[in-house]
């Protein structure tokens, strides 16, 4: 279950890099790519869910979801710019990645 939720996390960062070029660049994300970005990311916090329910999960796997379950609230707020049309700050991009990032090595580190 852990791999499957690193490949799907993993899949996502990728849409999250190129969504994270664009609006560095000054540019709104392709707003289909946001949803999948948030489709994939909701898919690992969910297989996380069933990891942590079934209770044999290490404390590192809990703490690698908070950190996504943050990053997730953090997407959320990025999508509320989208929403209204404006390009959200950049600093809220790079802390919502590195959020991400971290979280994702966390549960990396689980493995390793």
């Amino acid at each position: 279950m852990l791999n499957a939720a690193l490949i799907v996390f993993a899949i996502a960062a990728v849409g999250g890099l190129v969504l994270a070029a664009h609006v560095l660049r000054d540019r709104f994300a392709p707003w289909a790519l946001s949803l999948l970005h948030a489709l994939l990311g909701a898919a690992g916090l969910v297989l996380l869910i069933v990891l942590l329910v079934q209770g044999a999960a290490p404390q590192r796997v809990l703490a690698g979801f908070v950190l996504l379950l943050i990053a997730a609230l953090g997407g959320f707020f990025l999508a509320s710019f989208h929403l209204r049309k404006k390009l959200p700050p950049k600093a809220v991009v790079i802390v919502h990645a590195s959020v991400a990032v971290i979280g994702f090595l966390t549960l990396l580190s689980v493995l390793l």
